[in-house]
């Protein structure tokens, strides 16, 4: 067999299919431990895990060491809400560091008062922005705030903000706060849009329906690139120009689309958009974040609060940035790019097409929906089936409470989120995921289940 199983072109291909096609190649049951083992033996990405330091299951208070081997490595599916630290975190930090204790007025001078090239570039690739269309600078919704200062200037006509229902809560709050301000009423001036009755994600075409109808009342279009809760990927390109052709802004929050998902900001004519570091950029928790304003916007006589950066040789973004960036924080973020530069968002995705493809497989082969007629498990993906609408986060619902399902996963060593009201989200990030950590999580899925049934059934 070839070195390479994985099919580069994979636009129209199904994730079940290309799977069945790899192992009857191969002469193996999908299901198989050792299925999983041979996928990540010829995976081309499967060496990026060694960039990282991955949490011991000893360090987990809630870990039973009567379950699981607690000197082992985290079956980590969280990197939708924080990502793995690099290794070369601490050693580009600890240069910092170096240097503001030897020369303070020279180490500001190389740390933030000039960002580091390189890192700025490999940021710009992964969003698909020209790097004078960006900046890493303040907090998400701090950079938010102050794009829609330019963005958001309602009028009596057009004074409306969409978003989607499920948007992040401080992205609603950002919103109506907004509103507030410039004396609108967040009851009429921000419109949440609502998937359709019994259904969890929104439709592609119900979104551009609504923007062709009510577009000329809204001021601001501000999507997320992927949905937090479900893990819906948006057609971004789509809204932005349904957006454009009635008259309104269109910003984007990336916080879980960046480093997932390819992202190309500036062909897509996108207005602005802001993004956090530490989900699957992995800077770590609280870092800098980033922000984008097209270029077409430079000559654009919008209002602003300024800071230090303005000046006749200022870029579209620099007029934004109102203060320098920490040092020590541009040095994680830093240490996340120089990872990324060794591969492309768009070979991560291709892996992400193969990781999130067999986890879909084994939880519908063991948790199938027919199991409720038989009084079984069952476990549900609310987030779409098809690829081209999903990154690497999988949304579960479970037929038992999950709360007692994420305290039986954890006690073996599995880390994840649980989202009220009943949602547990599963990301396997290809850039330290493995194939074989997806078999172990369904495992110890699989025991789980069993556990918390138990414990239900004693009560």
């Amino acid at each position: 067999m070839a070195s390479c199983i994985f099919d580069d072109d994979l636009k129209g291909k199904n994730e079940k299919l290309e799977l069945e096609r790899i192992s009857n190649e191969a002469d193996m049951s999908i299901t198989s431990e050792n299925f999983s083992k041979f996928l990540d033996e010829k995976h081309p990405l499967s060496f990026l895990r060694e960039e990282f330091i991955f949490p011991l299951i000893k360090y987990n208070e809630n870990a039973d060491s009567s379950l699981v081997n607690v000197d082992e490595k985290c079956i980590y599916m969280c990197g939708n809400s924080l990502g793995l630290q690099p290794k070369r975190t601490v050693e580009l930090s600890q240069q910092v560091l170096d240097m503001m204790a030897q020369d303070e007025i020279l180490s500001g001078e190389k740390c933030y008062t000039k960002p580091d090239p390189d890192m700025m570039s490999q940021m710009a690739k992964i969003v698909g922005a020209n790097v004078d269309e960006i900046a890493v600078m303040n907090g998400l919704t701090v950079n938010l705030h102050l794009l829609l200062v330019s963005f958001y200037r309602p009028t009596a006509k057009r004074h409306k903000i969409l978003i989607e229902s499920k948007a992040f809560p401080s992205d609603h709050y950002m919103a109506e706060s907004q509103i507030q301000y410039h004396g609108f009423d967040p009851k009429t001036s921000l419109i949440t849009l609502e998937p359709r009755p019994e259904e969890d994600t929104l439709r592609p075409e119900d979104i551009i329906d609504y923007i062709e109808k009510e577009g000329e009342s809204i001021a601001v279009i501000l999507f997320p690139g992927v949905q937090y809760y479900t893990g819906q990927l948006f057609d971004m390109e789509s809204i932005t120009n349904a957006g454009h052709a009635k008259g309104c802004w269109v910003g984007f929050d990336l916080a879980h689309a960046v480093g997932n998902v390819e992202i190309h900001l500036h062909n897509w004519n996108v207005d602005f958009a802001a993004w956090c570091t530490y989900k699957y950029l992995n800077s770590g928790p609280g870092c800098i974040a980033g922000a984008f304003v097209h270029e077409k916007h430079k000559n654009n006589n919008f209002p602003k609060f300024m800071g230090p950066y303005q000046g006749a040789n200022s870029t579209v973004i620099s007029d934004y940035e109102i203060s320098s960036p920490c040092p020590l924080m541009m040095a994680s973020v830093r240490a996340s790019m120089e990872v990324f530069a060794k591969t492309t968002i768009k070979k991560l995705r291709n892996k992400s097409f193969f990781l999130t493809g067999l986890l879909k497989y084994l939880i519908q082969h063991f948790f199938p929906m027919s199991n409720k007629e038989l009084n079984l498990p069952t476990v549900s993906i609310i987030t779409p089936d098809n690829f081209q609408e999903h990154g690497a986060q999988l949304s579960l619902v479970f037929s038992v409470p999950l709360i007692e399902i994420h305290k039986e996963m954890t006690k073996r060593g599995v880390v994840c989120d649980v989202r009220k009201p009943n949602v547990i989200r599963i990301a396997p990030t290809p850039l330290y995921c493995t194939f074989h950590d997806v078999f172990r999580f369904v495992e110890v899925l699989r025991e789980s289940f069993q556990a918390a049934s138990s414990i239900i059934i004693r009560k």
